[in-house]
């Protein structure tokens, strides 16, 4: 997952906010970071946010969640490439 200084910088890229409430909620708190990543909350904490900052924080919210999930994926995908590759260079495959 994106570091939350990345985080702060795309938000403020894409918006012209960096909306730190939201993305220190996050990832501030190492010992509840899990259960606030936790999609099945999307509506819960989504209308949380919308009514404490607006609509703005809720879809921020909600990219933050996205762009965790895309880097989880891509990082799942490179490691899946470069086994493959591997398994093949041992067997002699090109």
């Amino acid at each position: 997952m994106p570091p939350l200084e990345k985080h702060l910088k795309a938000s403020l890229d894409k918006t012209g906010r960096d909306f730190k409430a939201v993305h220190e909620w996050l990832d501030g708190d190492p010992a509840t970071k899990a259960e606030r990543h936790d999609l099945t909350k999307i509506f819960e904490y989504g209308t949380m946010f919308e009514q404490q900052y607006g609509k703005e924080a809720r879809e921020e919210y909600i990219r933050h969640l996205n762009d965790d999930v895309k880097a989880k994926f891509d990082h799942l995908k490179h490691d899946m490439e470069k086994q493959i590759a591997d398994t093949l260079a041992y067997f002699g495959v090109k």
